[in-house]
């Protein structure tokens, strides 16, 4: 039975029969391989890359010296190890009356720093002011610092003057150009000075007393083996526990940098969505393939089995050419998809500015299994029906209903489906998601024909004219074929127009999350006197305008009347939260940024005292709508009840706050004033300029970590358009299977029209029109789709807004009929070209 399927294979092949399945699968197979290929080096090196934001793998945060055994144990697991401490203090330049003091954020570092990504240096001011300096991996020299920009224009001295810190003089030898591991929280905002950890205990400033932070990075040896730092994390998470040390933070990625979580959470789910586009559109492709075959096999099989073949033998043999078929395909497919993903990086260019992860096999094996699994999954339930063919098929050509055992296995189909969606997309929710919308605009397109074609009968007489009639006749005739067209047709317009139209409003909608004109510059300690003259000095400097938050220090004392103490949560976080002030803010309206997920915003009236509390510190804290909070603000009380949560977007880097009590309740409150804005760079000496002359003011550049935050997500959203651009072909190949689908039928008909009489005129005629009806059908349930997915994913999946344009409709209309009208013109040409009875002997 094996040579006898290798002849029937190599007979369909010869005969053209195979081919069409064999691109479809190839296309399949090469598609989500490549983008396999692509996602799996990306997503390593984002995550390496992303590491850099950290300067480690992982980051242990402490109040405290960094216990030895925790660093004996890193060792012994052979990871690597640098340390930093970093505390505020005052550096200082000149003697005497001339002397000029700055705040500082003094950082010691060790040999090795970072670990991850590179400090760049200069010694040229313009430079230092581009981020442009030059990679290095040493750090300051005994004796030397390196500092930022503004610490010479604060101090009023250049490259190679001396300041001092505490106990010790130091020569200022570079200056921080970029630093990678800055981080977004305040106590990184005043300008850096870095020296050696060797010198820090000469400087007499980290005693007893001082506010010092103590890090230790630690990373593996090689940026794609994080599995020994995993482990390491859930050894020293236990040793806290088991301790109960106070004090200590383990930061990585997610947890150390929130203003980076949304933006790669967004690029994971970018990533997985292109997986599942190609993993739908081959589905259909393959199930489209599948069924011409099967439906072009019907005689073949019925002179089988009146030869003497069982139907388990029928069955086997089909099955065995599949399989053949399935495996040589698979193999091109993953061979195919692995040079195209070389051509991703090639097209990409300099846009991934960084070496990519080597190749993993991986995604080799899931393109093998994967195209098994389709073509199994898609293509079994026309083999059960070819194995059911009768015997008097040969004599009259009539084709049984499916019977149980092949409608059974379409919902194996469906299985093997919903099976490739969980596994392309590593997301539950995604997949589930993506899957519900595919079957729910199946469903809606199959409804949506059906409808079409029962009002098509009442308009068959609505136009004298013999193609009109020619043409609903035919759609009528064939109501299951037409429907199938109608609906593979739809879906593959769907793919494509999200593909192209809803991509860039998807698109536009993730950059705006992290906008190009994002603040760049905060300034804090603005007492309530200097409120009017700072706003007019940044409305006079080119700043948009300024609004001016009240910040407020406030320490939560008691949630419901119970007090707060760090024993009354077990998650370190909590406790932290519970031992900490707050910066709260007072405001009429909710920021632009916020947005309200359960509650309403208060309307601050007299007498009444009303919080809106961020989601995650509610989370964190167990609060919930109604509950009333008792804050310490300055020695006063206030009390307030929860009547909001509200939803942040961190990666905007624009002023947030924790909570928001209403202005009357807050009246008479001691307060300061901070504002964030992004300062034009003809206005770049504004900073100085305020601190020279309102010198309570803090002034703190954030452009090194917006330059960050574009950089990562420029990097993905160029991978992501060119993978959206590749999973296309798959996307023109459904659209291929659906207007071939119904081609011999088509070819019958119309050459047993021309022998009864009917004129070249009018089957072209007919066949515009009915191209035209289906085509049009298909292109606007095609945008419907489109749209409500599209939306359904940002408001759902990417959680930003969303905002659709008409020309979706108009682009599924014309892009329809177009599709249906030129593909079914070259399918039929040939047709109107020969005589009526050479294509009846054809058909």
């Amino acid at each position: 039975m094996f040579i006898q399927a290798l002849r029937m294979t190599g007979r369909d092949w010869r005969a053209g029969e195979l081919r069409f399945l064999l691109v479809a699968l190839i296309v399949a197979v090469s598609s989500l391989s490549a983008v396999g290929f692509f996602i799996d080096r990306m997503r390593s090196s984002l995550e390496r890359d992303a590491h850099q934001l950290l300067g480690a793998d992982l980051l242990v945060n402490a109040d405290l010296p960094i216990d030895p055994a925790w660093r004996a144990e890193a060792l012994r697991r052979a990871l690597v190890l640098a340390d930093t401490v970093t505390f505020p203090s005052m550096a200082q330049a000149g003697q005497g009356e001339q002397s000029v003091a700055q705040l500082a954020s003094v950082k010691a570092v060790s040999p090795g720093y970072p670990l991850r990504g590179q400090l760049r240096i200069t010694g040229s001011a313009a430079q230092a002011a581009e981020g442009s300096g030059v990679k290095t991996r040493a750090t300051p020299a005994p004796g030397t610092v390196w500092v930022d920009l503004n610490v010479l224009s604060a101090l009023k001295v250049g490259v190679g003057a001396t300041v001092t810190l505490g106990d010790k003089n130091f020569t200022i030898a570079q200056l921080i150009a970029s630093e990678p591991d800055r981080g977004a929280s305040f106590a990184n905002f005043a300008p850096r000075v870095m020296l050696a950890l060797a010198d820090l205990e000469a400087t007499g400033l980290a005693g007893h007393g001082a506010r010092v932070t103590y890090r230790m990075q630690v990373a593996a040896r090689t940026p794609h083996d994080m599995a020994e730092v995993a482990r390491y994390r859930r050894w020293l998470t236990a040793q806290i526990a088991r301790t109960g040390v106070k004090g200590v933070r383990i930061e990585s990625l997610e947890s150390g940098r929130p203003e980076m979580r949304s933006t790669l959470e967004r690029a994971d789910r970018f990533l997985s969505l292109v997986g599942l586009l190609s993993a739908l559109l081959a589905a259909v492709a393959v199930a489209m393939a599948a069924r011409r075959f099967m439906l072009r096999h019907l005689d073949a099989c019925a002179m089988l089995r009146c030869l003497g073949l069982t139907q388990n033998q029928v069955s086997v043999m089909y099955l065995t050419e599949f399989v053949l078929v399935g495996l040589a395909g698979s193999a091109l497919g993953v061979l195919v998809g692995f040079g195209g993903h070389y051509v991703l990086l090639e097209l990409l260019g300099k846009l991934v500015a960084t070496e990519l992860a080597p190749v993993s096999m991986l995604p080799a094996l899931q393109g093998v299994v994967t195209g098994m699994l389709l073509l199994l999954g898609f293509a079994l339930p026309p083999i059960l029906q070819l194995r059911n063919v009768p015997h008097n098929r040969v004599i009259r050509r009539e084709q049984a209903p499916p019977r149980a055992m092949a409608l059974l296995s379409y919902a194996l189909g469906a299985g093997v489906f919903v099976a490739l969606l969980l596994w392309q997309a590593r997301d539950v929710q995604l997949a589930l998601l993506s899957a519900l919308g595919f079957l729910g605009a199946l469903a809606g397109f199959a409804l949506a024909g059906w409808l079409g074609l029962a009002s098509l009968k009442r308009l068959r007489g609505a136009l004298e004219h013999q193609s009109w009639r020619f043409a609903v006749t035919s759609l009528q005739r064939r109501p299951g074929a037409t429907l199938v067209q109608i609906v593979a047709l739809a879906l593959g317009l769907m793919a494509l127009l999200l593909l192209t139209v809803v991509r860039a409003d998807l698109m536009q909608a993730w950059r705006s999350a992290t906008p190009a004109d994002a603040p760049n510059r905060f300034i804090i300690n603005i007492m309530p006197d200097q409120k009017s003259e700072v706003g007019q000095r940044l409305a006079q400097a080119g700043v948009k305008e300024p609004v001016l938050y009240p910040m407020i220090r406030a320490r939560l004392m008691a949630v419901n009347g119970r007090p707060v103490t760090a024993a009354s949560y077990p998650e370190e976080r909590a406790r932290r939260l519970a031992e900490r002030e707050f910066n709260i803010s007072a405001t009429r309206d909710m920021p632009a940024t916020n947005e309200i997920v359960q509650g309403a915003w208060y309307r601050d009236k007299p007498g009444v005292a009303e919080a809106s509390v961020e989601q995650g510190l509610a989370k964190t804290l167990g609060l919930k709508l109604g509950d009333t909070l008792l804050f310490n603000i300055g020695g006063q009380q206030a009390q307030v009840r929860v009547t909001s949560l509200r939803k942040l977007e961190w990666g905007s880097m624009r002023a947030n706050f924790f909570v928001i009590i209403n202005p009357q309740a807050m009246q008479g409150m001691a307060q300061t004033f901070m504002t964030a804005f992004r300062l034009p760079p003809r206005s770049a000496n504004l900073g100085n300029a305020l601190t020279r002359d309102y010198p309570n003011l803090t002034v703190i550049d954030v452009s090194a970590i917006i330059k960050q935050l574009q950089d990562v997500l420029d990097q993905v959203v160029a991978a992501v358009e060119f993978l959206f651009a590749f999973t296309l072909v798959s996307g023109v190949l459904v659209l291929y299977a659906a207007l071939i689908g119904s081609q011999d039928e088509r070819t019958r008909e119309a050459g047993l029209l021309r022998a009864l009489g009917a004129t070249r005129k009018q089957l072209s005629q007919a066949q515009w029109i009915e191209f035209a009806l289906t085509g049009g059908l298909s292109g606007v349930l095609a945008a419907s789709g489109a749209v409500a997915l599209g939306w359904a994913l940002a408001t759902w999946q990417f959680k930003f807004a969303w905002s659709f344009s008409p020309a979706v409709w108009l682009a599924g209309l014309a892009a329809g009929v177009a599709c249906a009208i030129i593909g079914g013109a070259l399918g039929l040409r040939k047709v109107l070209r020969q005589a009526p009875l050479q294509t009846l002997r054809e058909a």
